[in-house]
């Protein structure tokens, strides 16, 4: 089944450049910081599960990463908990900055700061707003001044609200600070970007059957997703609500990875699964 894949990721990445982007991390030294707000939409929760599937696949198995979740900003709406299933898909590779904001920043400051020492770049999906990346960010220079954080911090967002509901003296500190990548709404299609967010019932099993650990990931992901979705006041994702699926904030993975030509979760699945 690997080669299967490896092949096709190969035709996908060398024999047919045009369906693909050079990569802009590398994994040899860099470090892939994957942050959620997690607050109110449930969407972050199928990322989660897609970003752990992305991750098992031997093309992207030796990628340094750290997950955040709750690295919300200034938005209305209740925080969707998710605590077992960021254990499940990534171990001991996550803080967790809503339980414990001041630990989670002193955590990824900490791996921030080693990869930066080991002559790595950082590269921040913000699954949510940049409000956390900022607070890191302040910290890193008031230790490290000389640091050249324009040129080795990376920082890449998708969404037109995840900026509107980011604190915006915070906001302009990052876009002002570091390399920040403004890239199309993994919401839609043909943008550019990969457009994750599917109305329809996607049957995404049989990819995954030789990787139980990912279908329980899975599982987990949507089951949470459901119970929460639209609950409490919190913002009703219509195409979870519908039985489909929502991984938009996966394209931000896949703009540093170079996969951004990837069309669609249908495709998504066809190229990481079995």
């Amino acid at each position: 089944m690997k080669y299967r894949i490896g092949f096709i990721l190969l035709c996908l990445l060398i024999i047919a450049p045009s369906r693909a982007q050079s990569p802009r991390f590398h994994p040899d030294k860099d470090l892939l910081l994957a942050q959620f707000d997690c607050k109110t939409d449930v969407d972050d929760l199928h990322t989660v599960a897609a970003l752990s599937t992305l991750l098992w696949h031997p093309d992207f198995g030796n990628i340094k990463y750290h997950a955040v979740a709750g690295t919300y900003g200034i938005q209305e709406g209740l925080y969707v908990p998710a605590e077992e299933l960021f254990e499940l898909a990534f171990g001991a590779n996550w803080s967790d900055a809503h339980g414990n904001h001041e630990k989670a920043l002193k955590e990824v400051l900490e791996k921030v700061e080693r990869s930066l020492n080991q002559g790595g770049d950082i590269w921040v999906a913000d699954a949510g707003q940049s409000d956390f990346s900022a607070k890191w960010i302040k910290l890193l220079l008031k230790g490290q001044p000389k640091v050249k954080v324009r040129e080795r911090i990376h920082i890449v967002q998708h969404s037109d609200w995840n900026e509107e509901v980011t604190d915006p003296e915070l906001l302009k500190y990052v876009k002002e600070t570091i390399d920040y990548h403004k890239i199309p709404d993994g919401n839609a299609m043909g943008n550019g970007t990969p457009g994750f967010r599917s109305d329809q019932h996607i049957d995404w099993k049989p990819f995954l059957r030789d990787t139980p650990n990912l279908v329980k990931v899975w599982e987990m992901a949507i089951s949470i997703g459901n119970s929460y979705n639209g609950k409490e006041g919190r913002y009703v994702n219509t195409s979870i609500a519908s039985g489909g699926l929502d991984f938009s904030d996966l394209s931000e993975i896949c703009y540093i990875l170079g996969l951004e030509d990837i069309k669609d979760a249908n495709e998504f699945f066809q190229l990481l699964g079995e």
